[in-house]
Order: structure tokens, then sequence, then C-alpha cells
């Protein structure tokens, strides 16, 4: 279901409120471009910052716009397992295809917790789970043989491995080699292209918001074996994938979509925006430019 290349979308904002209108033009810029999912309120979309009400709005927006033509999986996180049971309820009642979850930060579960977790989620909500795993920011790893086990649960659908490790890429394929119906998702752009090579599934790409076209087409051409094809295309985005992450996600990225005039640059506190005239934000905007993104 959760294959391919798969956006994980910025929430556009406008005087501190969701602007649904240029949502909606983002998940339409997407699905022209060829991107084969949707992810709203993950990391990229800011989701610790918008209320409840505010996030199930996203969530419906997207599917609205979406009208059944690529699969949302919706973020629905929380370190509160209670809370990510009742909002992955909520993002079913809309009608996500699935939830995206990641590993509860800042209580820095044990891999039992984890477990247990994610267990709960999936049992309760009733939606296939993909699970998250980006310990640069939640201070807790979800290890190999954890989400083998995980992958024993038939709502548990797959993963999201945002370490950049081909290493711990390499060693989830072996893992799971039993288990084809289990997604391997890079959570990193930087190294889309190896993972592919190494049997990943797709990517929830930071980078598509701004190039749709390029990651899909890069997608695309791994999995139809025209590797130097794949190669090419993952040199010529590996600039933007740079660009993108010099500060914090999503402050670059929503520095580019405001530069091509796609949407306003309003991040939510403590989120700030780039300086446009510091070197990260010249660096964006040149590297645009040069890439003839920015005319």
């Amino acid at each position: 279901m959760f294959r391919g290349a798969i956006t994980a979308l910025v929430t556009p904002l406008r005087h501190d409120r969701v602007d649904e209108d240029a949502l909606v033009r983002l998940v339409e810029q997407q699905i022209a471009a060829g991107i084969d999912g949707l992810v709203p309120c993950g990391t990229t979309g800011e989701a610790s910052t918008l209320s409840t009400a505010e996030h199930l709005r996203v969530v419906e927006l997207t599917l609205q716009a979406a009208r059944g033509r690529v699969p949302v999986l919706a973020g629905a996180a929380s370190n509160d397992t209670r809370e990510a049971i009742e909002l992955a309820r909520a993002c079913k009642q809309l009608g996500a295809a699935g939830t995206l979850q990641v590993t509860p930060y800042y209580t820095r579960p044990t891999q039992a917790g984890l477990v247990a977790h994610f267990t709960a989620i999936a049992d309760q909500s009733d939606l296939p789970v993909v699970v998250y795993n980006v310990p640069g920011r939640t201070g807790v790893d979800l290890l190999p043989d954890t989400v083998a086990e995980l992958a024993r649960h038939p709502k548990i659908v797959g993963i999201k491995e945002a370490t950049g490790d081909l290493n711990r890429a390499a060693r989830l394929r072996e893992l799971l080699r039993d288990r084809p119906h289990f997604a391997l998702l890079s959570g990193d752009d930087f190294t889309v292209f190896p993972f592919l090579a190494l049997g990943g599934h797709g990517v929830i790409s930071v980078t598509s918001n701004v190039a749709p076209a390029w990651v899909a087409g890069l997608v695309d051409a791994a999995f139809g074996g025209r590797w130097d094809e794949a190669r090419a295309l993952h040199d010529r985005h590996y600039p933007l994938a740079r660009a993108l992450f010099t500060q914090p996600n999503p402050i670059p990225v929503k520095a580019a979509m405001a530069l091509l005039g796609r949407m306003s640059g309003e991040m939510r506190l403590p989120l700030v925006a780039i300086d446009p005239n510091s070197r990260e934000g010249l660096n964006l905007a040149d590297t645009l430019q040069t890439l003839g993104l920015l005319q």
C-alpha cells in the first residue's frame, strides 16, 4: 500500500492559521507531478505545534484534495499512547489509509515499551501503521530486531527509517526478507538512491515538497532498474537536499516554498524563519536558481 515516492507535506500557515487554499494547491501539485502518496501532519507538517482541531483539519483537507488518487498516510503520533490511539481513530473516521507513528519522544521508552506502544495503536485504531524511527529528534532508537518483532503484527505494515544509516537499512532488509508486505521507506533525503539499491520500497521525502517530479522520477527509475537514470537524478537533487537541511526541518523547506511563491514561509514558535541574508538563506536561494527552480 505504501510504496514509491511519498511526500511529507509542509503545513502552510498564514496569520497563524492553516492556509487551506495553499494546502489544497500543494496536494494538487504533488499528485500532478507523479507523487505516490502523501503524509500530512508529520515532522515536516509541524504536527507538534498544531492543535488537535487543526491537525485533523489538515488531514481532512489533504484527503478531500487527494480524492482517492493516492493514499494518505496521516501523521497521528504522540508520546502519550492513549492520545496517539485517539488521533489514529479520528484519522480513520476521516478516511486515512493508515497512520504514521513516530517513536515516543522525550519519554524515551525501552524497546519493550516501543513494542507495547505501537501494538496498542495498531490493535485499537484498526488502521495500518507505519512506524517512524528518527532518533536524532526523539532521543529513542527503534532497533532492527524490534522492528522485526513489530512486523509480525498484521496491522504494522512498514517503517520510515530516518537514521540515514545504510548498514541499518541492510540489516532491516535481512531481518524482514520473509515479510515482503512490510514496507521499508527511507526517511533521509540524502540516501534515497542507495537505500533503494539495497531493496528499499520508497521514500517519505521532504525535498519532494519543492521538487516532486525529481523525487518521483528517481524512485520510478530505480523501480524500473534504470540505475544510471536514478543516479543522475540523485546527483541532481542532492544539492537541493543539502540546502533544505542546513537548519532543522521544516525551516529551510518552508523558506524554499516561500521563495517559489507557493505559500508563506510562516512557522509556529519556537521555529523561526531563516534570515534571507544569512549564509543559509543566500545558499538556499542560489541553489534554487542554479537548479532552475527559481527564475
